[in-house]
């Protein structure tokens, strides 16, 4: 059996990844930032490709239908902007593309006519939905093997240290 090093990686560990530069005198929570950050791109690309490959979307579509899911009567170009951390330039891109494929449409804001709101469409709503559901199957897949348990300690830990960095951050 291979023994593993401080971060946890074998010496059959198939390629190196953000953890790789680490040696164990390296500070104990840069390890564990490096670690989730490692975990988080790899499921990441996975879905990148998975969502190419399977509906030939990337993954910044996927999470704008996403939001629209989540708010039915639309969002502000500029609430989804704050909601997916991207610049408005982005959002517009994005949404260009996904009104071309007839997925989403923009609506004028009745309290702003400058401004619009950008909802899916009832063929953007049946398309996310068949992908939503094929996504959940592939996270699911790859944490298959974190116990149910595991997945709560592990959820609740991340809770604290979410709320720790929010009262951090929104210091003066």
């Amino acid at each position: 059996m291979p023994e593993n090093d401080v971060n946890g990686h074998s010496d059959q560990d198939e390629f190196f990844d953000l953890e790789s530069r680490l040696t164990a005198h390296h500070h104990q929570s840069l390890r564990l930032w490096l670690r989730m950050l490692s975990c988080t791109v790899k499921i990441e690309n996975e879905i990148r490709s998975r969502l190419r490959n399977e509906f030939g979307i990337t993954l910044p579509r996927f999470d704008l239908m996403a939001q629209l899911e989540r708010h039915p009567e639309g969002l502000r170009m500029g609430e989804l902007s704050q909601r997916m951390m991207v610049t408005g330039g982005n959002i517009t891109g994005i949404t260009d593309q996904l009104q071309r494929e007839r997925l989403v449409e923009r609506i004028p804001d009745p309290e702003d006519r400058r401004a619009y709101s950008v909802r899916l469409t009832a063929a953007g709503k049946r398309t996310f939905r068949k992908m939503a559901r094929v996504h959940e199957e592939w996270i699911a897949e790859l944490l298959d093997g974190v116990s149910p348990s595991e997945k709560e300690r592990l959820i609740s830990l991340l809770s604290r240290l979410k709320q720790q960095l929010n009262r951090r951050l929104n210091q003066p």
